[in-house]
This record gives structure tokens, C-alpha cells and sequence, in this order.
């Protein structure tokens, strides 16, 4: 790999670059989507747990919002030092730290969805013989449906910027392809393609769930229009 030095041509894009080191580039941008889709997807199986137990008891809530939120605020190299002396330096160690730190988006967003269904429609479902497991999958989490997606969306694009972060311990995806640019010789083509990979990787994750949600929820559309 060419190391950027003054004298030589050092543009911030160089498409020879990508068509050079795509051998180097396709595994990082695949940890880069492993880590988070699987931050997401784990996150979502604790979260939504979290925002049932939060719904159902009031003074429960502040709490697991307040849990959520602190976790939330914890730098991330200090949760690394937490995590690393059990998981060691391993891409475990990043995917555990994206997991707790969607639960402040995702706790919000399911709660709030599982709280804007009126409880008049609860109370209908439940006269017409609906148990409550069935209540809830049948006619509560498709009426939270928006909430939830705009939760999805929000966490997914978080953790892709996240994930980045994971260059502490060697596991951050395109995010090794920013730092190795700075660490030879400031290499801009490395660097923005990097970059540019984590943007457009959180733009197409966001359009993909945007059109997931609008499939999800027709009538939705039928009423915006």
C-alpha cells in the first residue's frame, strides 16, 4: 500500500484505491454489517423485553429509562475496559458495548409506541376473546409499528457510526481503513473512503428499514395521503 508523502499526489478520493485494496476493503465493511446487525438485532431482544416490564408498571419506568440513559453516557473506552478483561480483544468486546448502547434508543421508541396504542382498543381486543399474548402481537405491536421502525432506524444508523469506534480494540469495520489512513502518513484516499463507506453504509441501512416499515404499515400511508 502507497504511503502518502508530501511530494507525492495525495487526493482525498482516489477511485484507484478502492479497485487496488478491495480485497483489504470487503471484510472490513463485512465485520463493519455483522457488528451491526447483530447490535441491533440483540439490542432489539433486550429492549423490547425492557419496554413491556416499563409499560406495564409505572414506577418501573423511570427506572429502566434512567438504566438505559446511564449506560448511555458511559464513554466507550471506559466500557471496553469494563468488557475486554472478560471477552479480551475480540469483536464480542465491540458487539457487547453497541448492544447496551442502543437500549437508550430502543427502549425509548418501543415504550413510546406501546404507550401511544389507546386503551380503549386494548380493552376491545380483549372483549372479543383476545388473550393478551395475541393483544399484544395482533393488535398492539402493529399499532406501534411507527414508533418501533423509527427507533430501528435511529439505532441502526447510531451503531454504524458507532462501530467505528471499535478500532480501539482492532474490531471497527471501515472504521480500521480511517486510522490506518492517518497512521500512513495522513492517506486521504484511505481515510474518506473509510468515511464515505460509513455514511453510505448508514444511508442504505436507513432506506432499507424505511421501506421495511412502509411494507409493515399500509394503512399508515393510506392515511398520509
Amino acid at each position: 500500500m502507497v504511503l502518502a508523502v508530501d511530494a507525492a499526489p495525495n487526493p482525498w478520493f482516489d477511485p484507484s484505491y478502492v479497485s487496488g485494496n478491495w480485497s483489504s476493503i470487503l471484510p472490513l465493511l463485512g465485520e463493519h454489517v455483522r457488528l451491526t446487525v447483530g447490535a441491533v438485532l440483540l439490542g432489539t431482544l433486550l429492549a423490547f423485553p425492557l419496554a413491556l416490564l416499563a409499560r406495564r408498571s409505572r414506577w418501573l419506568a423511570g427506572p429502566v429509562l434512567g438504566f438505559s440513559t446511564l449506560i448511555y453516557t458511559i464513554p466507550s473506552l471506559a466500557m471496553f475496559a469494563f468488557v475486554a478483561p472478560v471477552t479480551g480483544l475480540t469483536a464480542t468486546t465491540v458487539l457487547i458495548g453497541l448492544v447496551l448502547y442502543s437500549l437508550v434508543i430502543l427502549v425509548r421508541n418501543f415504550l413510546a409506541g406501546l404507550q401511544s396504542v389507546p386503551a380503549d382498543v386494548r380493552e376491545a381486543a380483549l372483549g372479543m376473546g383476545y388473550g393478551k399474548a395475541r393483544t399484544l402481537w395482533q393488535v398492539e405491536v402493529p399499532l406501534a409499528l411507527p414508533s418501533i421502525m423509527a427507533g430501528l432506524r435511529v439505532a441502526t444508523v447510531s451503531t454504524v457510526a458507532l462501530v467505528t469506534v471499535g478500532v480501539i480494540v482492532g474490531h471497527g469495520g471501515l472504521g480500521q481503513l480511517i486510522t490506518g489512513g492517518f497512521a500512513a502518513n495522513f492517506y486521504r484516499a484511505e481515510i474518506v473512503t473509510g468515511a464515505l463507506g460509513c455514511v453510505l453504509l448508514a444511508l442504505l441501512a436507513d432506506l432499507l428499514l424505511a421501506g421495511v416499515g412502509r411494507a409493515l404499515t399500509p394503512w399508515s400511508r393510506g392515511a398520509r395521503s
